[in-house]
């Protein structure tokens, strides 16, 4: 399986889209480095090709990232770095 990945800083509120073959390491690598990263949101594809497209996708196409990213806000309740409070 391949993995396309978004992480949540807990302090920052900041996202990091990510793409990975192994995504328990991925997280863990990033988590070592700063273990404030919390894994959000993942998404499974059996082709690499297929993940690396939905990467590029959310990275590139402010409206697929920005479906996303509100599904993900509505889950966790948050509110992301940069917007403002209600």
């Amino acid at each position: 399986m391949f993995y396309t990945y978004v992480l949540i800083h807990r302090r920052t509120k900041r996202p990091y889209i990510g793409f990975s073959a192994n995504l328990k390491q991925r997280v863990a690598s990033h988590q070592k480095r700063d273990p404030d990263w919390q894994l959000a949101y993942y998404e499974a594809y059996a082709s690499e090709a297929n993940a690396r497209q939905r990467e590029r996708d959310l990275k590139k196409y402010g409206s697929a990232w920005g479906h996303l990213k509100k599904r993900i806000q509505k889950s966790l309740d948050l509110k992301w770095a940069g917007e403002a409070s209600n």
